[in-house]
């Protein structure tokens, strides 16, 4: 269990006015993003059926839960991860054209998670996709689409200002765009967590662009699927990746607080390349992957947007469990209630 106790923490919201400033972000935020991106809502799966490719993969390690359907001859369920392909899928179905897209209220559970102040057994986020043509496939386009997004959270925390005026802003007025591997070239000695600490530090917003590819040092930054974001298309000399994160500064905990993992998606030539990377060709003969690669699927860009972690972070929360209800160890749940921080 990792725990951080901020010294002489205090909420900024009693209890029973909690619920009410999470429904009320999560109104404002949602309203934002669907004028801002051109979205409707649509209703997601909380499961999928196991084989067809369509759950996120994550790093490639995480147990999904899973059950047998009784109805279906015993075939087997997994309560999705996130939606990544589910939703290029739905683009297709509703034919979206470009430059629109869909967002749902994506409920996961992730059983593998390893607990503390950011991260819960619980994940619920907005998950959004948008078609887009061949010649968005760039970097331009996605670093205009991350600002687009960063427009949102600076409108939500205004809002936020405006009804709870002791919650100052803290947003820089522009997010900062850095590859990951100039990231490493800035802090060649540290990880690549505490290297996002230090850089959204300095800048307090910050969006890192290429996250799944090898760096110079042989290692990645993080991991990503090989069958949703597009992390090998090179866009400059020396540097991959069309995907990337948003990070803001937590001013409770005192380092980099993830709040979006997004990136244009994979077409049919990184789609081969990447599964050759990963040693996994054999998904090719996944139902997902067959669509795209027969031309079944519109080209997109999309990710998810946390709600407990934007809640947390507009709220200032010391832990993700003030904003949301799931199951933690009884030692967090001691130490934090010792500490003023009441979980749910």
């Amino acid at each position: 269990m990792s725990l951080i106790i901020p010294q002489g923490y205090v909420p900024k919201l009693v209890p029973e006015l909690m619920e009410q400033a999470i429904f009320f972000i999560k109104e404002e935020f949602q309203q934002s993003l669907t004028e801002e991106l051109n979205l409707r809502r649509v209703t997601a799966p909380l499961f999928v059926l196991k084989g067809t490719g369509v759950n996120d993969d994550l790093n490639g390690i995480e147990r999904p839960v899973s059950f047998p359907i009784k109805a279906m001859n015993e075939r087997y369920a997994e309560v999705v991860h996130s939606l990544a392909k589910w939703k290029r899928m739905k683009l297709a179905a509703y034919k979206i054209p470009a430059g629109y897209g869909i967002y749902t209220d994506m409920n996961a559970i992730r059983a593998d998670e390893e607990l503390d102040n950011i991260h819960s057994l619980y994940v619920d986020q907005w998950d959004w996709e948008r078609t887009i043509r061949p010649e968005d496939r760039n970097l331009d386009y996605l670093c205009d689409v991350v600002e687009s997004i960063y427009n949102c959270l600076k409108d939500v925390e205004h809002s936020v200002y405006c009804e709870y005026p002791h919650i100052r802003p803290l947003l820089p007025e522009r997010i900062t765009f850095i590859q990951s591997e100039d990231l490493l070239n800035e802090y060649p000695n540290l990880t690549p967590k505490e290297r996002e600490t230090e850089i959204v530090r300095k800048y307090g917003a910050v969006f890192i662009i290429g996250i799944g590819h090898n760096l110079s040092n042989g290692e990645f930054h993080d991991g990503r699927a090989p069958d949703y974001d597009d992390w090998s298309s090179e866009t400059d000399p020396g540097y991959y990746g069309l995907n990337g994160d948003i990070l803001v500064w937590n001013p409770v905990l005192k380092q980099a607080l993830e709040l979006s993992s997004m990136g244009i998606r994979v077409d049919k030539l990184a789609l081969l390349k990447q599964l050759s990377i990963r040693g996994c060709e054999e998904r090719k003969e996944l139902a997902f992957h067959r669509a795209l690669l027969n031309d079944e699927l519109p080209l997109s860009i999309g990710g998810g947007l946390g709600q407990s972690r934007l809640c947390m972070y507009f709220l200032r929360c010391a832990h993700i469990g003030e904003v949301q209800t799931s199951i933690w160890p009884e030692a967090m749940v001691r130490n934090c209630a010792e500490a003023g921080i009441l979980l749910r």
